[in-house]
């Protein structure tokens, strides 16, 4: 699950995607990896990396975050320090890219970059989404954001979840639509992630390892 250096969050609105990808980054940090997380969400005004920046630096994760962010700009400026990424070898970087191909427009910049490194792209589903809830939606997703970052996606990452009304049942149910995908596309799955602090309670059950996540992301009402 955190064999690569470059490891980037991709999936549709409502996927749990910065979720997950900021819970990833925790994870790595707590293993004493050098880490890195940078916020390529542009689109959405809420659940972004940005909004748990003090919490992250708090755990020594490195994090860059755009100049323009939630605003009309189609490419955000970026700080200096996204280039400098690729050249510190010593970090575990996640990327935290944006819902669907808007956001992904954004990682085509570092195409090369990225390609040249040791690098996995996983794409987040929640089939409790409108938009990811068939086969044939979470492929069109898969092709659009595989469109305009340039890039394959090559892990996915089940995410299925009704909030704090999520049962096992539905977790399973997620996993097996998202295997009919997997079998499909030859994409393979990468692992499962839900809110417990019992990651292996499911892990032979749901068949993939379990990235046990806490609830880190909070709307600004929360």
């Amino acid at each position: 699950m955190f064999d690569n250096r470059i490891s980037i969050f991709t999936g549709h609105f409502g996927s749990g995607k910065t979720e997950v990808a900021v819970n990833y980054a925790v994870k790595l940090a707590q293993m004493k990896k050098k880490t890195a997380i940078v916020d390529f969400d542009i689109v959405n005004p809420y659940f972004r990396t940005a909004d748990v920046k003090s919490f992250l630096e708090q755990k020594d994760i490195y994090v860059i975050t755009p100049l323009y962010a939630n605003t009309n700009v189609d490419v955000p400026a970026l700080p200096g320090d996204i280039n400098a990424i690729f050249e510190k070898k010593e970090y575990s970087v996640v990327f935290d890219v944006g819902g669907d191909d808007l956001g992904a427009r954004v990682l085509a910049r570092y195409n090369k970059e990225i390609v040249e490194d040791d690098y996995e792209m996983f794409f987040v589903i929640n089939v409790k989404r409108p938009m990811t809830d068939t086969p044939d939606r979470i492929e069109e997703m898969i092709d659009s954001i595989e469109y305009s970052s340039k890039l394959k996606v090559t892990k996915l990452v089940n995410n299925t979840n009704l909030l704090q009304y999520t049962r096992e049942k539905d977790i399973l149910e997620g996993m097996e639509l998202i295997r009919e995908v997997s079998a499909k596309l030859k994409i393979p799955i990468g692992f499962s992630s839900f809110i417990t602090d019992k990651p292996e309670k499911l892990e032979k059950e749901i068949g993939t390892e379990v990235l046990g996540m806490d609830k880190l992301i909070k709307l600004p009402w929360d």
